[in-house]
């Protein structure tokens, strides 16, 4: 068996950074590779062919480090690339390593949070159009009603730090009226986004308080940990020294002065060529 080395962390971008510190928080004695794709950022408006080809070429880039698996720690790539990438590159390309996305997860335990039975998604324009959402839960929870509506501003504005900023007020407001005009059910609201939880606290000034908000983190971060445990074979593939390592497809510099905004500490990132 070859030498246990690193979880890789993917993301177009940011966002991802979100993810892996409640994976970190979860899990700290693995290691762990984050790589942001930020000089082809975002993925959330681009083609499916494009986020394939893009998400495709970083999975290998983590396999050419010795990652045996993979987390797509981004929606777009999740809704977008992952189901090919598993069903028609992996057995080919690495049959013994695996591609994990932050979709399942989140879909797999939705219904616990919803009284009503209608749930509202909160995403990019990408992931909204990629009908994964309402496909993944239809599976788990038939019964349930899926709302969706995209965001297309609230990733610019938390990129430009303006999350607190009148601006974001107006944006907040427009994508959750027009989220609960579709149904005044609507009782649980998922932020299908990473960059999203930056959000959190603006969202519930305007979320009206009987409406549960949901975060994808914890979730993934949670299982993870239950995939781990039921699947030896993988974990001990997995490097255990409480390591981590950032790279950027863009500049390094650029990239620490934003990340730590969105991971919770200081970054020191490489450039990374997929």
């Amino acid at each position: 068996m070859n030498s246990p080395k690193a979880i890789g962390i993917f993301d177009s971008g940011y966002g991802g950074l979100t993810v892996l510190r409640e994976i970190r928080a979860h899990l700290p004695q693995y290691d762990y590779i984050y790589m942001g794709d930020n000089a082809r950022a975002p993925y959330g408006t681009r083609s499916f062919d494009t986020v394939y080809r893009y998400t495709l070429e970083a999975v290998k880039w983590f396999f050419s480090h010795g990652c045996s698996l993979v987390i797509l720690a981004c929606n777009t790539a999740s809704a977008k690339a992952l189901r090919t990438i598993q069903q028609k590159d992996l057995p080919v390309m690495e049959p013994g390593s695996k591609v994990l996305g932050v979709i399942r997860p989140t879909t797999e335990i939705i219904g616990k949070f919803s009284l009503s039975g209608k749930v509202g998604i909160l995403a990019t324009k990408g992931t909204v159009q990629s009908g994964s959402y309402p496909i993944e839960i239809k599976k788990f929870y038939p019964g349930i009603q899926v709302y969706q509506q995209a965001c297309p501003m609230w990733v610019p504005l938390i990129e430009n730090h303006e999350q607190d900023s009148s601006g974001a007020d107006y944006f907040v407001r427009e994508y959750l009226n027009a989220l609960l005009k579709q149904d005044q059910d609507i009782d649980s609201i998922l932020l299908g986004c990473t960059h999203y939880p930056l959000l959190q606290n603006k969202i519930m000034q305007w979320l009206p308080g009987d409406i549960k908000l949901i975060s994808q983190g914890k979730i993934v971060a949670s299982s993870l940990a239950d995939y781990l445990q039921r699947h030896p074979e993988i974990d001990q593939k997995c490097s255990k020294n409480g390591e981590i390592s950032f790279y950027t497809t863009d500049s390094p510099d650029d990239f620490d002065l934003q990340a730590s905004f969105f991971y919770g500490e200081s970054v020191r990132s490489s450039h990374a060529v997929p």
